[in-house]
């Protein structure tokens, strides 16, 4: 009888926390007004936008080193940030900006996949 009223409580308890999970408020990203790989392109012409995107980026990776020090992004150029961004938004134009740093600290961290809650 006790084993069975264990299981009951156990399962409600993992029940209940998959719930507070599902439930969890989704990820609020701070950044430009328009973080599309269409804005990011158009920025191209103009160095004061194109600048706050590259800081942007160089703030989110700062963050990421912060979040994950067993696996931190190792020093990149502005040139590099940008190329990586000019190229992930070449092939994935629907996609944001954002997302291509995701990637970039992804792939710079030598993680190699994205991160997994």
């Amino acid at each position: 009888m006790r084993r069975s009223k264990l299981l009951k409580w156990m399962f409600g308890l993992l029940a209940s926390l998959l719930l507070v999970n599902v439930n969890a408020a989704p990820l609020k990203l701070l950044g430009l007004d328009d973080m599309s790989c269409q804005a990011w392109n158009a920025s191209k012409q103009e160095a004061d936008q194109r600048h706050a995107y590259l800081a942007w980026a160089r703030g989110f990776l700062s963050g990421h080193n912060y979040a994950n020090q067993r696996q931190q992004v190792t020093d990149v150029s502005n040139g590099t940030i940008e190329g990586y961004a000019n190229r992930f938004c070449r092939e994935n134009a629907k996609l944001s900006f954002a997302d291509a740093i995701y990637r970039m600290s992804d792939e710079f961290s030598g993680r190699g996949a994205p991160i997994t809650k």
